[in-house]
Order: structure tokens, then sequence, then C-alpha cells
């Protein structure tokens, strides 16, 4: 065998025992990152989903949504104006639980899903908000009604009956 000939075969084996496993790993870093570009670009559009929610309990004000204790006495528009803005929050909630909960979570996505979990925590803190829960429920992800349930039992010390 001449020399060249024998140069490309052993560049050729040291290809397919180096390059081929780096191309690999490389191939394998790119796609983790962009899903985990893909995750945060998901929950950003969350997050401002949740400002926009935000500001429509800003334009309500009358309602006192974030105060710690509910409003006392609602009139009837009231309770009608509060039972649609928390049947928003309910959906934007079910949505993040749907996109952004696991199991399972790398750090980065426990950090972001805490975020919504700290949400769910404070508004069911309400009592207006957590005595409408069960007719807020109706026809959500079981998956879903499940976890919210679970935090609102823990935040309340009692269990959320329908």
């Amino acid at each position: 065998m001449n020399w060249p000939a024998a140069f490309w075969e052993q560049a050729s084996y040291l290809v397919t025992v180096i390059g081929l496993p780096f191309a690999i790993w490389v191939f394998l870093k790119q796609e983790r990152a962009e899903r985990e570009n893909e995750e945060e670009e998901a929950y950003l559009l969350l997050a401002n989903a949740y400002n926009d929610f935000l500001k429509v309990v800003l334009q309500h004000s009358d309602l006192q949504l974030r105060t710690a204790a509910a409003l006392e006495n609602p009139t009837p528009e009231q309770r009608e104006r509060m039972l649609v803005i928390f049947d928003m929050l309910v959906s934007l909630f079910e949505r993040a639980y749907l996109v952004a909960y696991k199991d399972d979570m790398t750090p980065s996505e426990r950090r972001r899903w805490n975020s919504w979990d700290d949400y769910m925590r404070e508004w069911c803190q309400r009592d207006d908000f957590f005595f409408a829960l069960p007719l807020l429920l109706r026809g959500e992800d079981a998956g879903f009604q499940a976890y919210i349930q679970r935090v609102a039992q823990e935040e309340r010390g009692s269990v959320l009956t329908a």
C-alpha cells in the first residue's frame, strides 16, 4: 500500500472514532439549547399573558382583587365581573400547567414553574377565589384540577368541595 492511501485510511478511522461522536455531541447540545429556548419563549408568552391579566385587574380596581381580603358585600354586577376575571385567571393557570408543568423538571423548568405555583397559591388564599374554584374548574383538565385543588387545600388547610 502506498503512503497517501495509508494516510487517508488512517484519517478515515480517526474521523470515525473521534469526529463522528463529536458531531453527534454537538448536534445533541444544539438540540438541547434549542429546546431550552423554546421553553423559555413559552414561559415569556405566559408571563406576558399574566401581565395582561393584571392590567384587567387594575382596570377593575373597585373589586379590590389585589388586596388580601375579599371585597365585602359586592354588588351583583361586581360579583359577575369578579367571576369573569377569575375565569380568565383559571384559564391562564390551566394553560401554564399544560405548557410548563411536569412531574420531573430540570432546575430551569422548576424555577419557571415555581412562579406559577406562587401565583396560584397567592390567589387561593383569597376567600372569593377559593370558594369560586369548584365552579371555575368545571370542564378543566383533570390533572390541572387536581393540582390547583391540592394547592388550595395546602394554602387554606381545608378541603375544597364542589
